[in-house]
C-alpha cells in the first residue's frame, strides 16, 4: 500500500476514533484558559516547505511572547489542561488535519521551526526534509521526556541545539533513509502503547 493512502486512510480512522474525545478536549481548553481552542505555527516540511501546524492549545495565548520556543520542564506558562494533554500527548490530535492535507505523515521525522532547522547540517538536512514530517518518529519517542531534560540543563537552549537537536537528526535520518510500511506500523504501535502506559 502506497504511503500516501495508507496515511489517508489512518487519518480519518483516527478522526473517527478520537472525535469525540476531541470535541471534549476542545470544550476544556475553552473552559480552562482565555483563548482559540488550537495554536498553530510555522514548521517546515518536506523539501524545506513550510506550512502551519494544528495543535490543540496548551498554554496561554501571550506565551510565545514570554519565554522560549522551547518548553523547559514545568513551564509557568502552561495551562492546567495543557501540561495534561502534553503529558499524555494529546496535543497532537489535530495534526490529523495536516495528514489530510498532505503536510504531514502518520510517521516521520518530526517538523522544526525554522529557526532550528536553519542550524541543522546542510547534509542532514537534506536527507530529514526528502520525506514528509510525522505525528510520530523513533526520535519523538527516543525524547519523550525531553522537557525534564532539559530543565536539568544549565542553559536549556544550548543543551538542545549541541546535544540534544545533533541526536534527533541523527534517528530522524536514519528513518528516512529506510522508512517502510513495516516500520511505520511499528512506530504507530509503539506510540501507542507509550500513550497508554502513560
Amino acid at each position: 500500500m502506497p504511503k500516501r493512502l495508507f496515511d489517508i486512510l489512518a487519518a480519518l480512522a483516527g478522526l473517527a476514533v478520537f472525535g469525540l474525545p476531541m470535541l471534549a478536549i476542545a470544550a476544556w481548553i475553552k473552559l480552562d484558559s482565555p483563548g482559540p481552542v488550537f495554536f498553530r505555527q510555522e514548521r517546515v516540511g518536506r523539501a524545506g516547505r513550510r506550512f502551519r501546524i494544528h495543535k490543540f492549545r496548551t498554554m496561554r495565548i501571550d506565551a510565545e511572547a514570554r519565554g522560549p520556543q522551547l518548553t523547559v520542564g514545568v513551564d509557568p506558562r502552561i495551562t492546567r489542561a495543557g501540561a495534561a494533554l502534553r503529558a499524555n500527548r494529546l496535543d497532537e490530535l489535530p495534526q490529523f488535519l495536516d495528514v489530510l492535507a498532505g503536510d504531514m505523515s502518520m510517521v516521520g521525522p518530526r517538523p522544526d521551526v525554522p529557526r532550528y532547522v536553519e542550524l541543522w547540517p546542510p547534509a542532514l538536512r537534506a536527507r530529514v526534509l526528502a520525506v514528509r514530517p510525522g505525528i510520530t518518529d523513533p526520535a519523538s519517542l527516543a525524547f519523550r521526556g525531553e522537557a525534564e531534560l532539559l530543565a536539568r540543563a544549565a542553559d536549556p537552549e544550548r543543551e538542545y541545539i549541541e546535544v540534544i537537536l545533533p541526536r534527533k537528526l541523527s534517528l530522524a535520518a536514519d528513518y528516512a533513509d529506510h522508512a517502510s510500511l513495516w516500520s511505520d506500523l511499528g512506530v504507530i504501535a509503539r506510540s501507542v502503547g507509550v500513550l497508554f502506559t502513560r
